[in-house]
């Protein structure tokens, strides 16, 4: 596949590093959870490997969509300046957008908004999906989320796939609700990677398994999966290669799409 670059695209995903993924839709350009800063210690957690596109390189960028502002893995000091100074648009949750202010705003669960298509076209849809960053039964904080405040995003328009980004989810109970309103999801883009710290929720996964990230495929019936956040930063506690042994297992191998990062894993200008 060819790299990712400032050309749009009338449908491309590429993951640039952790869970920063560039998705052309309509020729409009998203990018997930912008983590740009070089490798470096923050203190709970570390960056390990450096963006493998760097943020001038992506050029005009229409909107970033953000599952939270609260960790360095998903927010990163150089993604946070960008995203707030250089993008229109930050579409994210709820406390994510008060703390953010300006370009940011918050959808609760199940609310859309809408963007212009790049290429001119009529509009996508941008709607907010149920995620929660941990264990069903894990610790909640003062507003009532497990570990954070966690929005995932599922993107429509007519005459495109349908895409399914799941942001910090580790649970297969929002992927239910999902998939009774969303029948029709083309690409899942799993955040997986089994990112565990030994403080938060004894140490179990904050973020999508192997077998987890398999069953949500399974259960979206979504042919095709793109796996980010699963790379780069000293969290993660299974490898891609764990994350393609599960889908085999589960007789769905055939539905990854991987590629380097740096370069798109799906692109259409068909």
């Amino acid at each position: 596949m060819s790299a990712i670059g400032p050309e749009r695209h009338v449908f491309a995903v590429g993951v640039v590093g952790g869970p920063t993924v560039v998705i052309d839709y309509g020729r409009t350009r998203f990018v997930t959870d912008p983590t740009f800063d070089e490798p470096r210690d923050y203190g709970v957690m570390a960056k390990l490997d450096p963006p493998s596109v760097p943020v001038a390189a992506l050029g005009d960028v229409d909107a970033v969509l953000l599952s939270h502002d609260d960790h360095y893995d998903n927010l990163d000091v150089s993604g946070r300046e960008w995203a707030t100074t250089s993008v229109p648009l930050v579409v994210t949750g709820p406390g994510a957008a008060t703390r953010l202010g300006g370009r940011a705003i918050g959808l609760s669960t199940w609310q859309r908004t809408e963007l212009t298509r790049g290429d001119g076209t009529g509009a996508v849809t941008v709607t907010a999906v149920p995620a929660v960053h941990g264990p069903l039964d894990g610790t909640r904080d003062g507003s009532g989320h497990v570990n954070a405040e966690v929005t995932g995003f599922v993107l429509r328009a007519d005459g495109l796939p349908t895409v399914y980004i799941s942001g910090d989810n580790a649970s297969l109970a929002p992927v239910a609700q999902i998939a009774r309103r969303f029948e029709d999801v083309d690409v899942a883009v799993l955040f997986a990677g089994a990112s565990r710290l030994p403080t938060k929720n004894q140490g179990r996964p904050l973020t999508l398994t192997g077998p987890r990230a398999a069953d949500v495929a399974a259960a979206l019936g979504a042919p095709r999966v793109v796996i980010a956040h699963i790379a780069g930063w000293s969290i993660y506690s299974e490898s891609l290669a764990d994350v393609r042994t599960a889908f085999d297992e589960a007789g769905i191998a055939d539905r990854l799409v991987a590629a380097d990062a740096g370069t798109w894993s799906l692109l259409d200008d068909s």
